[in-house]
């Protein structure tokens, strides 16, 4: 798929939904500053995938340069969000490779098999679990967001592991940052039905399954941990961002919900997989040449 092309200094107005295709951090220079309500997003996980793109974020040299790039990133966010905005942020762990440089494919994932892998970070032993939402987390609190939640995404039908030397990791973090002290929060769109049948204020352990999707060629954001994100933070006809698009899964979720999305995707094979999930038009989609 051709998809229109435009170069720096060129500014993006908004007011439509678009797929951007490009480096994220470039791409968020050319949006106007508080100019969207929302941000839902799962940038790539340090170490874990290999994408073949020249760019791509996750296979940084140190977890130090992985969580500084992703900062930076987000900093630039800061300044696209309202004043009144909310970044969710999913991101997913993982173990210290054992300098071993590769990883193994897999009978149930033969995806996974990587044929560069970063060696174990610095003061880290083999076999650590090494705490990246955290790190993430507090380095984007010391870049000046409010965290202000963390919710654990509980997938009852997780992925067995091969391993017999600790629990099988069934859980991810997904992250509540704000810009601002105060900003807009749905309250009544929070709303879950507690044990007793009553609405309550949701709770941080989320229990929500893993989606597939055909086309994709790893596990995809689901479209229900989507969903509560969407309708907390923005009101119909906001604009909601994603600067690590994928598939498109924040846009479906936009899209049936009367949002207007921006993603943002370096993949050229994810832009058109996201076009055709979407049914977009030629002029909704963006190649950003820098």
């Amino acid at each position: 798929m051709q998809h229109l092309k435009i170069n720096l200094p060129a500014k993006i107005k908004l007011s439509e939904s678009l797929v951007l295709e490009g480096d994220s951090l470039n791409i968020l220079r050319m949006l106007p500053s508080n100019s969207v309500q929302c941000v839902i997003t799962s940038p790539p996980y340090w170490g874990l995938r290999d994408y073949n793109i020249k760019g791509q974020i996750g296979l940084e040299s140190s977890l130090q340069e992985f969580i500084n790039h992703l900062v930076g990133i987000f900093n630039e966010l800061k300044r696209v969000l309202r004043d009144d905005g909310t970044l969710w942020l999913n991101i997913g762990d993982g173990y210290t490779s054992g300098n071993r440089g590769y990883r193994a494919s897999d009978k149930k994932n033969p995806a996974r098999a990587m044929s560069l892998r970063p060696n174990t970070p610095e003061g880290l032993k083999p076999k650590d679990l090494q705490g990246i939402p955290w790190r993430l987390a507090f380095a984007l609190q010391d870049d000046g967001w409010y965290l202000r939640s963390d919710i654990i995404w509980n997938k009852p039908n997780a992925q067995p592991e091969s391993v017999k030397d600790r629990p099988t990791k069934s859980h991810e973090y997904l992250f509540m940052l704000t810009k601002a002290e105060q900003y807009y929060y749905n309250y009544e769109a929070s709303k879950e039905i507690g044990l007793n049948g009553n609405h309550r204020n949701r709770r941080t352990v989320w229990n929500i399954n893993t989606q597939s999707f055909s086309d994709a060629h790893f596990a995809t954001f689901p479209t229900t941990l989507a969903e509560p994100c969407v309708f907390i933070s923005s009101k119909p006809g906001d604009f909601v961002l994603d600067p690590f698009f994928g598939s498109g899964t924040v846009g479906v979720v936009c899209a049936k919900n009367d949002r207007h999305y921006v993603g943002i995707e370096l993949n050229p094979e994810y832009v058109d997989i996201a076009a055709r999930r979407l049914g977009l038009a030629e002029n909704n989609i963006m190649k950003v040449a820098v």
